[in-house]
């Protein structure tokens, strides 16, 4: 992480601490096309702001189609979605997940509470050391720093999560 951001492991969970960030910028980077295009890698990026509305996502550098709904959209505070994607090689069996974005403010920094649940025992290891890697992306974003490379960084991550077994393909590799 950025000498701006934490990230805090909690078991399955992560807490990510920006300083000096707004609830509303970290909301825009995480909840609009625009923001998502950078530190999630995004070629394509479609999303229907209200719950109940529909999300679609092309992203990470394989560039995996999801599709879903939005179940919470309460901005900037909570944003939950379905991730479904089709069976690919590295997810045989596809995906039907649902990833939660929590923000509460503290001042004039957001801590930001990422859960993402239902995800295969396969493809839940791959996520650790990638969404760390997408994750100091969007530090990086909001700090207006050049956001490292993600392949780069999710090599160097992937040693500091034993749960990776290597043998599952991480998510956005």
């Amino acid at each position: 992480m950025g000498p701006k951001g934490s990230l805090i492991e909690d078991g399955a969970h992560a807490t990510l601490t920006f300083n000096h960030h707004s609830a509303a910028r970290v909301w825009d980077a995480i909840a609009t096309p625009e923001g998502l295009r950078g530190w999630l890698l995004c070629t394509c990026a479609e999303i229907e702001p209200r719950a109940g509305g529909r999300i679609e996502l092309v992203s990470g550098p394989p560039a995996y189609h999801s599709t879903g709904k939005i179940l919470v959209w309460d901005p900037p505070r909570v944003l939950e979605y379905e991730w479904n994607v089709a069976p690919v090689p590295e997810m045989p069996r596809g995906e039907q997940a649902l990833f939660r974005y929590e923000l509460t403010p503290d001042g004039d920094s957001t801590h930001l509470r990422v859960t993402y649940r239902r995800l295969t025992r396969q493809t839940a290891g791959g996520f650790l050391p990638g969404l760390h890697a997408f994750l100091d992306r969007l530090d990086a974003q909001l700090d207006g720093r050049p956001a490292p490379d993600w392949a780069t960084r999710f090599a160097v991550l992937r040693t500091e999560y034993p749960e990776w077994s290597g043998n599952a393909s991480p998510a956005g590799e």
